[in-house]
């Protein structure tokens, strides 16, 4: 770890945890918190390039512990029992939590930080959007630029909503990332957020004419365009089938690698420990 700030930081609170915190420590030095009766975890997954496989991003999850394990998604188990000012409340511990572990573990080579906001967030926070989190970063001097706050997908009523909440990160010097439910979304975002990346499922990319003009116009822009949910080698190399080669894309999904308490190296896997052979790879044109 190469942030000073951030060290003291850590210290102060293995020294001088009241006994009454949301925060402690395992054994394993990680920093866990409480809400409710729930303890949580911060766990991650990485986005990496479609090609090589070159670790690019990971985004972060709170999950609930039990004998120390990450377990179940917090967000699932409290949402239909916390009030807005609660889940305000359990999403800036989120954030914090998901902050120091994710910087701990790495020096100034870190790759970009998703970090969720939950829907309730965008019409439940009175005020100035990110400036809260941004005073943390600060004073834990740690990189901002390498946050990307992603932003749910919502109603079409809620447009304005969207557009309100991403100014407001903007204003706060964030990065914003988006999630879009179809490749018409994905283009209607990039012109009205413009934001640093946008998600679509991979069961989306199903026309290849589209999927070129987005991954053009995204590129055109400077976002990045992660496909998700990628859970088998088939969805993975059918991808190919949409792809030109002329403008690189981002994927994600559990066919990669699950969420795990500790950040992953330079390189995901090699072709060989994703039950790929390496010709299968390099046939890619990606």
């Amino acid at each position: 770890m190469n942030y000073p700030a951030l060290t003291r930081y850590i210290q102060h609170l293995q020294n001088k945890l009241p006994a009454n915190t949301n925060l402690y420590f395992d054994e394993d030095g990680r920093v866990h918190g409480r809400f409710f009766h729930a303890r949580l975890a911060s766990v991650y997954q990485t986005i990496c390039s479609a090609n090589t496989l070159e670790v690019k991003a990971c985004e972060a999850y709170a999950r609930s512990v039990s004998n120390e394990e990450p377990g179940l998604s917090i967000w699932k188990l409290l949402e239909n029992i916390a009030s807005d000012e609660e889940s305000v409340e359990l999403d800036r511990l989120c954030r914090l939590l998901h902050t120091i572990n994710y910087f701990k573990q790495l020096d100034n080579s870190v790759k970009d930080l998703y970090l969720t906001v939950h829907n309730r967030l965008l019409v439940a926070v009175a005020g100035n959007h990110g400036a809260a989190f941004r005073r943390v970063l600060e004073s834990l001097e740690l990189p901002q630029q390498k946050v990307i706050l992603q932003l749910p997908r919502i109603t079409p009523s809620q447009r304005w909503v969207l557009s309100h909440v991403a100014e407001n990160y903007r204003r706060n010097g964030f990065r914003i990332g988006a999630n879009a439910g179809s490749l018409d979304e994905a283009h209607d975002l990039l012109i009205r957020i413009r934001p640093a990346s946008i998600k679509l499922d991979v069961g989306l990319v199903n026309e290849a004419r589209n999927f070129q003009h987005l991954l053009k116009n995204a590129a055109e822009i400077g976002t990045q365009i992660v496909v998700r949910k990628i859970e088998t080698e088939q969805s993975y190399l059918s991808l190919q089938e949409y792809y030109d080669g002329t403008s690189p894309f981002l994927v994600q999904g559990y066919f990669f690698d699950l969420p795990k308490s500790d950040t992953p190296t330079r390189f995901l896997a090699k072709p060989k420990e994703l039950g790929l052979a390496s010709d299968a790879i390099l046939a890619l044109p990606l």
